[in-house]
């Protein structure tokens, strides 16, 4: 392959990427018109994620071929475990949530689905189809919080969230998984990398759902 893996997924998704810059969600952050109560809607749908997320990642260390990978993506795990509890219960505490309440409120439908599909994908693909999978979160989060952290926010718990994905110590986790991405690709088979681009595709578009449900604050249609 010419290009590097990592850049023959980014141009699958540079449509999607856009469509999530465009986002009122992510809009209203910068100027700091996002009401209070839909941002408190994704702190608490985010924690939900997290703890899904967390297992995807174990799977992944588990099924990682490299030591270096095995390590990697366990302390990943931990640190998203550590995320939802530090970042969160700062941001909820400043919406007026605990986080022992959080955790009692709803799993929201694209929530449910975006966890559900991670998971299927990291236990029944190999381990480059579970890469491609989680990659999104990593690097779309990266990609957007540098582009947020231009304008910066006038809400000062906007702008806590945007300073933690700007930030050299994320960015840093970031091209980490996206070396072992590269490097996983170079020996990928065609077949591989075509279920590679598929997994980061679909995942690349839940996370613009996983936004688009926190801003209409999604719920269950029945009950």
């Amino acid at each position: 392959m010419a290009d590097r893996t990592r850049d023959l997924l980014w141009s699958d998704v540079e449509g999607i990427y856009a469509q999530v810059l465009a986002h009122p969600f992510v809009g209203g952050l910068t100027d700091g018109s996002l009401p209070h109560e839909v941002f408190r809607h994704y702190i608490v749908q985010d924690a939900h994620y997290l703890r899904g997320y967390a297992k995807a990642l174990t799977v992944c260390a588990a099924k990682a071929p490299t030591d270096d990978d095995t390590l990697m993506f366990a302390e990943h795990a931990a640190g998203a475990i550590a995320a939802e509890r530090e970042l969160h219960a700062d941001l909820l505490g400043g919406l007026g949530l605990t986080s022992e309440q959080a955790r009692t409120l709803p799993v929201a439908p694209a929530t449910r689905a975006y966890v559900s599909y991670l998971l299927a994908t990291a236990y029944g693909g190999s381990y480059a189809e579970g890469v491609a999978a989680v990659l999104p979160c990593y690097w779309i989060y990266a990609e957007v919080g540098e582009h947020l952290v231009r304008t910066g926010s006038p809400d000062p718990l906007y702008q806590r969230w945007i300073d933690m994905y700007a930030g050299e110590e994320f960015r840093a986790v970031v091209d980490a998984v996206l070396d072992a991405t590269d490097r996983i690709g170079a020996t990928a088979s065609d077949t591989e990398l075509g279920l590679m681009r598929e997994h980061f595709t679909a995942t690349s578009r839940y996370e613009w759902m996983f936004w688009d449900g926190a801003y209409r604050r999604e719920e269950w249609p029945v009950r």
